[in-house]
Formats: C-alpha cells, sequence, structure tokens
C-alpha cells in the first residue's frame, strides 16, 4: 500500500458511520470485540463524543479518500488518578487488514503520546487473536495481565490478555 495515499486526522461526526461499519464488520470473526450484536451509529455517539484531539483522539486512516482502519484512545478507569494512563483500539476495515495499518495507526499514536500527556497505554487482546498480539508486542507493549476464561463467544470460553507499554 502506497502512504502517498495515506490521510491521517482525527475523527468528525460525519466519519461516524464508516467507523461503525468497520466495527460491526469485526463481530462476526470474533476476534477482536465483546460485542456480539452489530451496534448502530446511535449507540456509539457518547463514546465518539468522549474524544477530543487534545488529549483522547479518535483518528481515522483514509485511502484514497476511504475510510479503511481507524485508532481511539479512552480514559482508563474513570478516575483522575489515570488520566496519564489511555487504553488504545485499532480497527482496520477486512479488505485492508496484513497491509501494516495497525502498525502505522500505533506506531503514530505512540509518537504522539508525550504531546497528549499520555505515560502509559494499554490494550485488551482475545488471546487467540494472534496477530493483534504480535502487532502490540512488535512495538514494545508487553503481556501485563492474563484474565483467563472472562469472555463467552458462541459458547466457547475465552481468556483476555492486557498488553501495556509505558511510555515516558
Amino acid at each position: 500500500m502506497e502512504e502517498k495515499f495515506l490521510d491521517f486526522s482525527h475523527a468528525i461526526y460525519e466519519d461516524l458511520s464508516a467507523i461503525v461499519k468497520i466495527y460491526n464488520s469485526s463481530i462476526p470473526g470474533r476476534m477482536a470485540t465483546a460485542d456480539t450484536e452489530p451496534v448502530s451509529v446511535k449507540d456509539r455517539e457518547r463514546w465518539f463524543h468522549e474524544h477530543s484531539p487534545e488529549s483522547r483522539p479518535l483518528w481515522v486512516l483514509r485511502y484514497k479518500g476511504e475510510i479503511c482502519a481507524w485508532l481511539s484512545f479512552q480514559s482508563f478507569y474513570g478516575r483522575p488518578a489515570y488520566n496519564s494512563t489511555c487504553e488504545v483500539s485499532i480497527y482496520v476495515a477486512e479488505e485492508f487488514q496484513g497491509q501494516g495499518l495497525g502498525y502505522y495507526l500505533l506506531k503514530k499514536a505512540l509518537d504522539n503520546c508525550q504531546n497528549l500527556r499520555i505515560k502509559t497505554l494499554v490494550g485488551f487482546v482475545f488471546s487467540h487473536n494472534e496477530s493483534s498480539l504480535k502487532l502490540f508486542y512488535s512495538l514494545g507493549f508487553y503481556s501485563w495481565g492474563h484474565l483467563p476464561k472472562v469472555a463467552e463467544l458462541d459458547g466457547i470460553e475465552r481468556d483476555l490478555i492486557i498488553v501495556g507499554k509505558r511510555i515516558f
């Protein structure tokens, strides 16, 4: 994929339907989210408005004008003592997976943490999602926790791995 065709920006409300579409496309694979049914744009409006370019960005990545991936920073645990820690989530449209876009976005996130006053990033990844774990580990994240059988997807109990990285 040619980087010259990539456009990276903070999401605007008009991007929300594409963000939701990418998110919903990940649900049937049972690899990236604990949601088991599609969500609506209305369901995600509050979540969308919790983001801000200055502290908790929601970024979209466009390829030739089409949103192909997104990354969000979310406050961790919702208490003031955790303000410098964020959860990071990355979703890539199915037709764009395996082309390095997740790496591109996660690297961009790491490069921007200091400006965002984020000292620690964490991610929550199902243990059977080996490609996502490989992505995080490739950029210096470590396994900080293992929650066995905390999710059930289609009758199969799944483990959750907490990955983390101290930025500064």
